[in-house]
């Protein structure tokens, strides 16, 4: 491996916060490196290495989500950047947060890999190390796709440094597959709802990711379709989709059996700070609802990454995940959907038709409905109410709330920030059927892949997919209904080469492919490498991804 020098911007105080299991606290008076050679020190640098995974996912969430078919832009704007494309540069607003927050963590990993030969031992050091290098691992699978090749950095710098050298896409691909297979053979095998750290099923998961996607590269194996399956079966390991779709996102109920990995919070951790230490994946995704202006009874909400009319029909009638996923039905006060058992009495103040009614179905429903509707009571038509309808009308409440991400608490605040205390799943158990699927069709067995994917179906209450229908464009399809709003798309689209022709098919503000041209005739798929990296390093002769 070359040698790495990387301007890091790690801090030690990073225990700052703390989830339901990893618990941290202030070591005062005591210098971090004799804090770090104790059992208990150590155990507090590995939970930061956690703690660093906020950083990465609690933010705006536009380099997972921006840009693609599924989501686009309400009344508020998005960078245009990295929703638009043309005009992506270096210095684009948030370009830089994967690249900051993924090396942090990886820093802070450093630390606890460097730390692990020196502290006091015992039989769990192996286990816990095993834990940090999954997280260094996903912090380059994140780079490696967001970016291309990066410097791989395994140093614990004790000091800045201003000269650091790129690696190839390949050679990160290899090592994050060798930090993985590490990984594998040291974590635990307790399941994830108990423990919340990282086991053997979380790496299995990544690791058919990381196959699934390297196999689309050109510096692909032949085989790493076949062994993204093989990864996929391990980390099902016959584990059936059991859970209704109304329950895997209902508030409370984050840490379920199908939950592989996630970023964890509690309100304690946020306490201090309640609008600045939480996440923000609830701000998303719908229309402006009132917020503070609602004393409590509605999500602020962004107006931005509002559902596409192509996000929207992907449901059809009977999908259980329609009402999962969407507030569809909203009361007078927004949260009694959560904080009020009986609604028989609530009046109804929206109603979002969904796109497989007929007139005939509007009437019904007027009908059924005409005892219940409140004062201002407004009916929704499907067609006006995806984010394209914002250039015809952006009115507060126009585009459909997407609510399993709603943090209903009564100690969530109304107002701007990162404010909910809801864990972010970044990985779970419908997903791992869905890259099964793609891998077994990757590779060349479309029967084991279709089953896959219909188990998925199963639990979502429509009918079975045909093998004459399966392909990769249903598999995104799938992919759509099941994850809507989960912090994948954008990966989801550059991995399977499908990221131009869908967002110009479905995303309004991407009119053309134009959109993406670049210098040097390379289309804008990579992100470009953050102008402040570029600034910052000494060596000159750190390439930009061609295209910028």
């Amino acid at each position: 491996m070359k040698k790495i020098i990387l301007l890091l911007l790690f801090v030690t105080s990073l225990f700052n916060s703390c989830n339901d299991f990893i618990e941290e606290e202030s070591l005062s008076n005591v210098p971090a490196d004799e804090a770090y050679k104790t059992a208990v020190g150590f155990q507090l640098l590995v939970n930061a290495n956690y703690a660093s995974l906020k950083d990465i996912y609690g933010g705006d969430p536009w380099l997972f989500v921006a840009g693609t078919d599924m989501y686009a832009e309400g009344r508020s704007p998005e960078p245009a950047g990295l929703s638009q494309y043309k005009q992506l540069i270096p210095a684009s607003e948030g370009v830089d947060q994967l690249y900051m927050a993924c090396y942090q963590l990886i820093q802070s990993v450093n630390k606890t890999v460097y730390y692990s030969a020196i502290t006091e031992q015992n039989a769990n050091i192996p286990v816990l190390v095993g834990e940090a290098r999954f997280l260094r691992a996903n912090a380059y699978f994140l780079l490696v796709q967001t970016y291309g090749g990066v410097p791989i950095v395994e140093e614990n710098f004790t000091n800045p440094t201003l000269q650091f050298d790129r690696n190839s896409a390949q050679e990160v691909y290899t090592y994050i597959i060798k930090e993985l297979e590490a990984s594998l053979a040291a974590v635990g095998t307790t399941a994830y709802s108990t423990s919340g750290r990282v086991n053997k099923k979380a790496v299995n998961d990544l690791l058919a990711k990381v196959y699934l996607t390297r196999g689309y590269e050109s510096f692909g194996s032949s085989t790493d379709f076949a062994t993204a399956a093989t990864y996929a079966e391990a980390a099902i390991a016959g584990q059936g989709l059991i859970i209704l779709p109304s329950e895997l996102f209902y508030p409370g109920n984050d840490l379920n059996a199908e939950t592989i990995f996630s970023v964890q919070y509690n309100f304690n951790s946020t306490s201090s700070s309640p609008t600045t230490l939480g996440n923000k994946q609830f701000y998303y995704y719908s229309s402006y609802l009132g917020g503070a202006e609602t004393n409590g009874s509605a999500p602020l909400r962004s107006y931005n990454l509002c559902p596409t009319t192509y996000a929207l029909n992907l449901f059809k009638q009977g999908d259980l995940r329609w009402d999962a996923t969407f507030m569809n039905v909203v009361y007078e006060k927004y949260y009694d959907f959560f904080r009020v058992a009986d609604k028989s009495t609530l009046k109804i103040k929206h109603f979002y038709e969904p796109m497989w009614y007929t007139a005939a179905d509007k009437t019904a429903w007027m009908t059924a409905n005409s005892t219940k509707l409140a004062t201002g009571f407004v009916y929704h038509d499907k067609g006006t109410y995806d984010a394209a309808y914002t250039l015809v009308k952006n009115l507060d409440y126009q585009t459909i709330p997407v609510k399993k991400f709603d943090d209903p608490a009564t100690t969530t605040p109304s107002s701007t920030g990162p404010v909910s205390t809801r864990d972010i799943i970044v990985s779970r158990l419908a997903d791992t059927y869905l890259i099964a699927a793609e891998a077994y069709l990757k590779s060349g067995n479309s029967a084991a892949g279709l089953a896959k994917l219909n188990v998925v179906r199963t639990r979502a209450g429509v009918p079975n997919a045909t093998l004459a229908e399966f392909d990769i464009n249903y598999i995104l399809d799938e992919r759509g209904r099941e994850m809507l709003g989960e912090y994948n798309r954008w990966f989801d689209l550059k991995r399977t080469g499908t990221l131009v022709a869908r967002a110009v098919q479905y995303n309004y503000k991407i009119t053309s492919a134009a959109n993406f041209n670049g210098n040097n005739g390379t289309l804008k798929i990579l992100r470009p490498i953050p102008q402040t990296v570029l600034d910052l390093n000494q060596n000159k002769n750190f390439p930009q991804n061609p295209a910028y």
